[in-house]
């Protein structure tokens, strides 16, 4: 991608994204190369904008998508947490150069709008980010404090969970596993939960899905799964994430039959003492659906109480074509905060 804006780079190959990383050295499973091409629709072309001036360095991870027919274009990122990351940044960053480069190249590549969710364990993204649209607080994350003992991590758990440990861990078993039957039989529990929750069609990832993500050399991902011993069948499993001192909970099912003993607190429970003893510093559960304070989030929490902030970035680069766009396509009342409004359904 040629550009005339003198301290950004368009990366697109794996090679480069990953020196990158390596540079800024502090990042998420949800900033990797693997994990872009994993979550990229079809229509959907996985950049990392590399900015680079006096040794500081930002690099921003989004997928670049053309908008309907028109000539042009917007960026949005990654489910999960995302945003940039940097070199040599803090709180006190004077990001105005950046900014007017960014800018710049936005409009050499008529990019209207933008939007990115934010990591909660990235710090100063927002000083990376400030006075360029709108940062928005959408919710809370429950994060597990790795840095504590074992023992007092736990003894924040809600008399409920620690009842439903103790029992599952009498009538289970847990084990790790990456092996190709384990892994069919994670695949379909996920299934089963997201029928009986009525997910909507991207959710269920295929079989190719998951043989990617586990074997990526970008981040390590750990399949936990609870055995019932009476029965000797898996009736629980967990897709966890590591990346530098970061774990994070990322998908699992359970059979429908013992939902009753929530097992997935186990599994829970199982990877956050084995975190620990392996110096990861932060477990995060996530938060409810839509970062709203629901039944979900209420169950994470019943783990932890530091939550963590989590923030979406919205940016409309280009005002006048936004709204053209916006009265051309957009299906849904202005009231909505969909973003952008002109893909808003």
């Amino acid at each position: 991608m040629s550009l005339s804006v003198l301290n950004i780079e368009v990366i697109e190959e794996k090679l480069e994204w990953q020196n990158l990383l390596n540079r800024v050295k502090y990042y998420d499973f949800y900033h990797t190369y693997d994990y872009h091409q994993l979550s990229k629709a079809i229509d959907e072309k996985p950049i990392l904008i590399k900015y680079e001036d006096n040794g500081t360095v930002i690099g921003l991870p989004l997928l670049l998508r053309k908008i309907f027919d028109t000539e042009y274009y917007d960026v949005t990122s990654v489910y999960g947490y995302a945003g940039p990351l940097h070199n040599n940044i803090d709180a006190s960053f004077d990001n105005s150069d950046f900014i007017s480069q960014l800018n710049q190249f936005f409009y050499e590549k008529k990019v209207v709008s933008v939007f990115s969710r934010l990591n909660p364990f990235i710090k100063n993204q927002e000083a990376i980010l400030g006075e360029l649209g709108d940062l928005i607080e959408l919710g809370k994350v429950v994060n597990i404090d790795l840095t504590q003992d074992v023992d007092t991590q736990r003894s924040v758990f809600s008399k409920t969970t620690k009842r439903y440990i103790n029992k599952g861990r009498r009538l289970c078993s847990i084990r790790h596993s990456n092996s190709k039957e384990d892994i069919s039989a994670f695949i379909k529990l996920y299934y089963e939960n997201m029928d009986r929750v009525n997910a909507k069609k991207n959710y269920y990832f295929t079989e190719e899905y998951f043989d990617y993500f586990i074997n990526s050399d970008d981040f390590q991902t750990d399949v936990l799964l609870a055995t019932y011993n009476e029965t000797n069948e898996i009736i629980s499993a967990a897709m966890m994430v590591k990346t530098n001192d970061i774990v994070q909970y990322h998908i699992s099912g359970t059979r429908n039959d013992y939902l009753y003993l929530t097992p997935i607190r186990i599994l829970i429970d199982e990877m956050r003492i084995n975190a620990t003893s392996k110096k990861y510093k932060y477990f995060n559960l996530g938060g409810g659906l839509g970062a709203s304070e629901d039944s979900l989030f209420r169950f994470k929490s019943s783990f932890s109480k530091d939550y963590k902030v989590f923030k979406v970035w919205k940016y409309i680069v280009n005002q006048e074509i936004y709204d053209q766009l916006t009265e051309q396509y957009a299906t849904l009342d202005n009231e909505t905060d969909f973003f952008p409004l002109y893909r808003a359904k």
